[in-house]
């Protein structure tokens, strides 16, 4: 405040013959200041024997000491001259840091002579710079309709995540574990039943099921749906994914049938397991033809029918589908008119030392029909969810290029009758 804001402070330097100066002090710097004019005051009384009124003139000897004590005040930081209006430069905010990921290109290497390039295009322009693979399949013959970075695709294979939860599903409904209405506590007050631990992707309740089923007929199940095994009939360069022998040492069966621990899975595997859901139960040889030749003459190969519950397949439907409209894939819904079906995947394969995200998914819509999967790998940025949302953009594509009511009758397909094949699987006696 200024020195003219105090109550009677310039009557006293008015009295005293000083000029009433402008500047700012505090409250303490003031009571200070005044305690100078009593002093100096007190001293002319004293020495002049006059009274306080007539005191003015001989106050002006004092003036002098005023000014050295007011100088000794301002460069003690008692009192200052009048300061500036702070200027407060808001610092920017600072962002949480984010890694930027190098985009790649998942294309490079690829042999595309053979694919639907309608296809082709809308899952190359869905997977982007992702660090990933997609496979997209025809699941009534078998039929690879085009694989986006297909070195990665036919390698040995990653932890298939929480898409091995339909392995654990299909084996505890066939086996009488539990139905498609069966509620299981998963926690205190905490109750799931198939439906909803397929579409929110429940950890427990699919531990629970492992540990009921027990891993003899986990193994069987899993080896029957084709995991451990080349799922493609002559692609060159494929390998198959990897079926553990004996119960995983980290975390028992039960982590086997929620997390997929001990399992190595392929694009490929996840792609024909789900083209023997979407027809109904009959797993085909996946076969991918390279030129426009072998297209004109493809002819679709069985590799086995799958011996499941009558109503398994249609139980897990509503669970695929519950995913996709209000569980972990979400993104992939596009149009109610045009439904899919999935189940998303999201873990760390540590012997890779990489972040998986899956979604394998198809639709029931039109004429043309087709499986979908995607496999993302990288860091923090990939999920179940990211991988839903690319297969997501990929239908919506092909449906904007109407794909799927496009006509189907003059699809070319061969003369020739299904080749069923008697290879054994799964067991004696299963």
């Amino acid at each position: 405040m200024s020195v003219g804001a105090r109550r009677g402070l310039p009557q006293t330097l008015k009295w005293a013959g000083l000029p009433t100066l402008s500047f700012r002090v505090t409250k303490k710097q003031f009571v200070v200041y005044r305690a100078v004019l009593a002093w100096c005051v007190y001293r002319d009384i004293r020495y002049n024997e006059h009274s306080i009124k007539d005191s003015a003139a001989g106050m002006k000897r004092f003036l002098p000491i005023l000014f050295v004590a007011f100088t000794l005040l301002q460069l003690a930081g008692i009192a200052a001259t009048p300061s500036q209006p702070k200027k407060t430069s808001r610092a920017p905010k600072k962002l949480p840091y984010k890694a930027k990921v190098p985009g790649v290109d998942p294309t490079m290497g690829d042999n595309v002579d053979g694919d639907d390039l309608v296809i082709r295009r809308a899952a190359v322009a869905a997977l982007g710079t992702f660090a990933g693979s997609v496979v997209v399949a025809d699941p009534s013959s078998g039929r690879i309709l085009s694989m986006v970075n297909q070195r990665l695709a036919l390698k040995t294979g990653f932890v298939p995540c929480s898409t091995i939860k339909l392995v654990t599903a299909l084996a505890a409904l066939t086996e009488g574990v539990v139905s498609k209405n069966t509620t299981i506590y998963t926690g205190r007050y905490i109750t799931y039943n198939l439906t909803q631990a397929l579409a929110r992707s429940n950890n427990q309740y699919f531990n629970i099921l492992g540990t009921r089923l027990g891993f003899d007929r986990v193994h069987h199940y899993a080896e029957m749906l084709g995991l451990g095994e080349k799922a493609g009939l002559d692609i060159p360069e494929e390998q198959p994914g990897l079926l553990p022998l004996e119960t995983p040492k980290n975390g028992g069966v039960g982590m086997m049938t929620s997390f997929g621990t001990g399992i190595s899975m392929t694009p490929l595997e996840l792609a024909a397991l789900l083209g023997a859901i979407a027809n109904g139960g009959t797993m085909y040889y996946l076969q991918y033809p390279r030129t426009q030749d072998e297209v004109e003459h493809f002819t679709p190969k069985v590799k086995r029918p799958l011996h499941l519950a009558p109503t398994g397949i249609e139980d897990i439907k509503f669970g695929m589908r519950g995913a996709v409209d209000f569980g972990t894939a979400r993104r992939a819904g596009y149009d109610a008119t045009e439904p899919i079906l999935g189940k998303t995947g999201t873990c760390t394969d540590f012997q890779t030392a990489s972040h998986m995200g899956w979604f394998g998914s198809f639709n029931e819509v039109g004429a043309h029909r087709v499986v979908v999967v995607v496999m993302l790998t990288g860091g923090k940025n990939v999920s179940g969810p990211i991988a839903a949302g690319v297969a997501g953009n990929i239908y919506r594509r092909l449906s904007a290029e109407r794909y799927f009511v496009a006509d189907a009758t003059g699809k070319k397909t061969s003369d020739l009758p299904e080749i069923i094949t008697t290879m054994p699987c799964c067991g004696a006696g299963r």
